[in-house]
């Protein structure tokens, strides 16, 4: 939905980018033109492990002219580990692995540099996007809505699923997370921080159509379900 010294703690966005990749896709295509309900988005995304799709992660800045392109693959090994492997511009793994009563470790591995790792136990907010992106996984409704409002909206063939947190605490870090995604398949996730350039995470079919590209404004469209 990303990890010897104390380690700085990972941004918040990247293991919510983290954590909501583990919904990632079928290819089934059932999507028919008929106005779409949160329910039946939740039916479709969920999923059981194992799974792995390819990502175009977009990070904006204002240091740089154009944001900077990330690419690997997420992974769900099994049902309570989470991966994300940046292939390119550089080498880094992220694990996410998680424990019982809302517990959970992160480790972050690059080439060459020891294992940094810290429990998600040290951020109250983390733990609380663990069990919300759990219930994600489950299309479990009601656990969902303990910690956001969820608003959709489109067709079944071309859809949005909105997150908005109910709780201060985390809604200081994530203002809200949108869901693209046509039928079954869940290709783009656009998280907004306060104060920070919108992220976009390209998914399954939506990445690997975004592989030569590099427009702004045609990342954007793929994203939003307008392209290839």
């Amino acid at each position: 939905m990303p990890m010897t010294l104390i380690p700085r703690r990972p941004t918040l966005r990247r293991l919510a980018a983290l954590l909501l990749a583990a919904t990632l896709p079928l290819t089934a295509a059932d999507a028919h033109a008929a106005p779409v309900a949160a329910d039946w988005i939740l039916s479709r995304i969920a999923r059981p492990a194992p799974m792995r799709t390819p990502f175009v992660e977009l990070r904006g800045s204002a240091l740089l002219k154009t944001p900077l392109r990330i690419a690997g693959e997420y992974q769900r090994p099994d049902a309570h580990t989470l991966v994300r492997d940046v292939r390119s511009p550089y080498a880094e793994t992220t694990t996410i692995a998680s424990g019982t009563g809302g517990g959970g470790d992160v480790t972050i591995a690059r080439a060459g540099k020891s294992p940094r790792r810290f429990a998600l136990a040290r951020a109250p907010e983390l733990a609380a996007l663990q069990a919300s992106f759990g219930a994600l996984l489950a299309g479990d409704r009601a656990q969902l809505e303990q910690h956001y409002r969820i608003g959709a909206a489109g067709m079944r063939e071309r859809w949005t699923l909105t997150l908005t947190p109910r709780d201060a605490a985390l809604a200081a870090k994530v203002q809200g997370i949108t869901l693209y995604g046509r039928g079954a398949e869940l290709r783009c996730i656009e998280t907004q921080m306060p104060k920070q350039p919108l992220q976009r995470t390209l998914l399954a079919g939506a990445a690997r159509a975004a592989t030569e590209v590099h427009d702004a404004a045609a990342l954007a469209a793929l994203c939003h379900g307008r392209g290839a």
